[in-house]
């Protein structure tokens, strides 16, 4: 695990655009100015939850137009992460010892295979440690 690589959670990336809570979109923006110097990484299970809130729930939801320059600009070099049937057999592994939903166990799954020693959810028990990765709410 590399101390320097880190994972964001979808959570941390919508904090991006949420203008509602300041102090979170800063930390979040942060994080993502941090994640683009190639240091932080997201999987397509990211990409994916990320685009159904954007076009679907945001406060003034994104175009498809958005979206796509978003997703080619930002997310694209974020993306390190594709799954494999290995990835579910570990996801079925991490669920059923420490008890994540499976999306979450998903998230957990793409981080480790990546070798972050990191990340970042405000969704998931803050300071847990599972297999070497610790979790950080970095809104707390």
């Amino acid at each position: 695990m590399s101390a320097a690589k880190f994972f964001l959670d979808t959570n941390i990336i919508a904090y991006t655009f949420d203008q509602s809570d300041p102090h979170k979109q800063k930390i979040a923006q942060n994080l993502m100015e941090q994640a683009l110097t190639g240091s932080g990484f997201i999987s397509l299970q990211v990409v994916q939850e990320f685009l159904n809130i954007a076009l679907r729930k945001f406060k003034k939801p994104l175009t498809t137009a958005q979206a796509q320059r978003y997703m080619d600009t930002v997310l694209a070099h974020l993306c390190a992460y594709y799954p494999d049937m290995s990835t579910f057999e570990r996801a079925l592994s991490i669920q059923e010892r420490w008890r994540y939903s499976w999306y979450d166990s998903l998230i957990i799954t793409a981080a480790l295979e990546l070798e972050c020693g990191v990340l970042y959810s405000e969704d998931l028990q803050h300071q847990q440690r599972v297999e070497g990765l610790v979790i950080v709410d970095p809104f707390r």
